[in-house]
């Protein structure tokens, strides 16, 4: 029984660049096997129970050789799967994906090609070079400048090549630079001739490094210049000091950590990835569904008896309502409470629902909603507060100072997901974390308890960046220093106070 392949191209390195066939092909696979460059938010798009295998090729380090990596396709297949084949950039661009094509042709196992944005035009596009430019180059050469080295002989012709006037592209060349860059000379080729070297293009640890055929090479020896990295030989090069962008914003060459909610990150890491930083997804803490409903039911049970609705957060939103709907009980049941929500977040997602929302306070904290109610609350008011079971207990404290009759219960809970400490602390020994972001008191527990409070130490050269004062005094009593800290409590408000600060 035969599967299906898909031969795909992943991009360059910025995730965002793959195309919608290719995102389709990793979402509907059984089997995937990626490269070392592969951006690992890929894989996130994969179904459950896929099967993930890791075929990098590394200089000097193979995970698997070609021919295994083949037969491996190959057999997945030949089990019925279908497997998808993440390739960097283009899979017929130097990608080898023709010789994997060539033998599940021989084996009549079916397979279609998802071709890729190469490097070699999108990595020169976010440097600020475009390959071809009236009056300055009309065509683009893109050539290995890594030929396999049990060949005898280059079989690049470098005669040719120095006669060109258009771009020269070399892929994979810094190792080779130096022989690149004299041959092309020796064969014509000026010594003036500008050159722009980048690595890790279009991600946020893309670096440019330019000069000509003459000194390119001292120059990458001098900053220590390595794969993976692209060669741009020619005029064009010169327009990088007009053109290029990806530098130009405010957050470019950040690598941020996000501790949300696996659900909640996106709204955060879409922010700080359109302004040029690199968020690293890492949630410490998970909301759930309480296991005792009896609490929620029984308030429900007496909804029109409430003369006052205090959402303090999104999650207290829809645990609140997700369970009214279960329970099959009436929206229009709410008409005798007046609603007041924390924030405009949750505001949002209660006019979402259809309803007004009476009350927002100017701060979203305890004492703030305290000082715009207290003069809305008369004494013997029922009053409902769907929150987290680890919620502060100042508010539902100060209401009943006001004389109300307060019902605090449990809509969701709070967990530590299961994670890696050792991943954790990886990435700061490593100085793979230039930030930690923080949205509540309990991503702040969480965090430490899994980082372990004996290698708080790891964060002393990362800036802390909190959403608010409550949060900043929780990481303070750890511990932890805070850098930032925003004045508007909300995803908005901590990215401009990040932006602000940088």
């Amino acid at each position: 029984m035969s599967g299906k392949v898909y031969l795909v191209g992943a991009g360059p390195g910025d995730y965002k660049l793959i195309t919608l066939k290719g995102l389709e092909c990793i979402e509907k696979a059984d089997v995937i096997l990626y490269d070392r460059l592969i951006n690992p938010k890929l894989l996130k798009y994969a179904k459950e129970n896929v099967e993930i295998i890791y075929v990098g090729k590394a200089p000097n380090a193979h995970s698997y050789t070609q021919e295994e990596i083949s037969q491996l396709i190959l057999e997945k297949a030949l089990e019925g799967n279908v497997v998808t084949r993440l390739k960097g950039g283009d899979p017929f661009v130097f990608g080898r994906g023709g010789e994997e094509a060539l033998l599940l042709l021989e084996h009549d196992v079916p397979f279609e090609i998802v071709p890729g944005i190469t490097s070699a035009i999108s990595v020169p596009a976010y440097a600020g070079i475009p390959v071809t430019h009236r009056n300055v180059s009309s065509s683009f050469h893109v050539i290995t400048g890594h030929e396999d080295p049990l060949k005898n002989k280059s079989s690049l012709d470098y005669e040719a090549l120095g006669k060109l006037k258009g771009t020269l592209i070399f892929l994979m060349g810094v190792k080779n630079i130096e022989s690149i860059s004299s041959n092309l000379i020796k064969n014509g080729q000026s010594t003036e001739r500008p050159v722009a070297v980048i690595r890790r293009g279009t991600t946020a640890e893309q670096k440019t490094l330019t000069g000509t055929l003459g000194n390119i090479s001292q120059k990458v020896s001098e900053c220590g210049f390595k794969n993976p990295a692209i060669i741009i030989v020619g005029e064009v090069v010169n327009l990088a000091q007009s053109l290029s962008w990806l530098d130009k914003r405010p957050l470019f060459g950040k690598r941020i950590l996000v501790t949300r909610t696996r659900t909640q990150a996106s709204k955060l890491t879409e922010k700080i990835e359109a302004l040029g930083g690199e968020a690293i997804e890492y949630p410490t803490i998970k909301i759930v569904e309480n296991d005792d409903h009896t609490d929620i039911d029984k308030a429900i049970g007496q909804i029109e008896q409430y003369k006052w609705i205090v959402f303090t957060s999104v999650n207290g939103v829809r645990f609140f309502f997700d369970r009214m709907h279960k329970l099959s009980f009436d929206i229009r049941l709410l008409k005798n409470a007046k609603i007041c929500a924390i924030g405009p977040a949750t505001a949002k997602e209660l006019n979402d629902k259809g309803l007004v929302v009476d009350s927002i306070p100017e701060e979203y904290r305890a004492e703030s909603i305290i000082e715009d109610l207290k003069d809305k609350i008369k004494a013997g008011d029922k009053i409902l507060l769907p929150r987290a079971d680890i919620a502060r207990k100042v508010l539902e404290e100060e209401l009943i100072k006001l004389g109300a009759d307060v019902d605090n219960i449990h809509v969701y809970k709070t967990i530590v997901p299961q994670q890696e400490s050792d991943e954790l602390i990886s990435l700061f020994e490593n100085k793979k974390i230039d930030m930690v972001t923080f949205t509540s008191s309990s991503t702040v527990k969480n965090f430490c308890e899994i980082l372990g409070t004996e290698n708080l130490e790891l964060l002393t050269d990362v800036l802390i960046a909190v959403i608010g004062p409550i949060t900043a005094q929780t990481a303070k009593e750890i511990g932890v220093k805070v850098d930032i800290e925003a004045t508007e409590y909300t995803i908005d408000g901590l990215v401009d106070a990040i932006v602000k600060y940088l």
